[in-house]
């Protein structure tokens, strides 16, 4: 009997290579995340440092001007705060869309994996019975020999 070949073989290892690029593509997003988490923790820091800062300042009597250099420093990191948070909710969006996209991924490739495993129990279950008849055949055709050979 030849050789096992699975007849979606080819299919299959498209399939691989395109759950491997989802995966590979989710794995950027989350890196892109954990970036954009590490640069709003940042900001944070600076806005209570800075916060802090003017509060201080503010207590040893400093110039108008120097208060409100600082209070315009603090409402633009507020707002690079806000901008970060919306970049972070619309990357963790485009992550759930790629996680949906690796798990559709998964689930094509575990059909034909499962589609292979059954073509190979039956291709087993052919060679057994392939080699349970060459092995009938062989014992029927000793048989006829002995007998021949009893007879003459």
């Amino acid at each position: 009997m030849k050789k096992f070949q699975f007849t979606l073989q080819r299919l299959k290892d498209y399939r691989e290579q395109e759950l491997d690029r989802q995966k590979n593509a989710l794995a950027v997003l989350q890196g892109d995340l954990k970036r954009l988490e590490e640069s709003l923790e940042q900001l944070n820091d600076t806005l209570r440092i800075q916060s802090g800062e003017l509060t201080k300042v503010c207590m040893q009597g400093a110039k108008a001007t120097e208060i409100a250099v600082r209070k315009r420093y603090i409402v633009t990191l507020q707002q690079d705060v806000h901008i970060r948070e919306q970049q972070i909710l619309e990357k963790q969006a485009d992550i759930e869309k790629q996680l949906s996209v690796v798990v559709d991924a998964t689930k094509d490739v575990r059909t034909l994996e499962m589609l292979e495993e059954k073509q190979l129990e039956e291709y087993n279950m052919a060679s057994a019975k392939e080699n349970e008849q060459f092995i009938e055949e062989f014992v029927s055709g000793q048989t006829i020999r002995a007998s021949i050979e009893n007879r003459g």
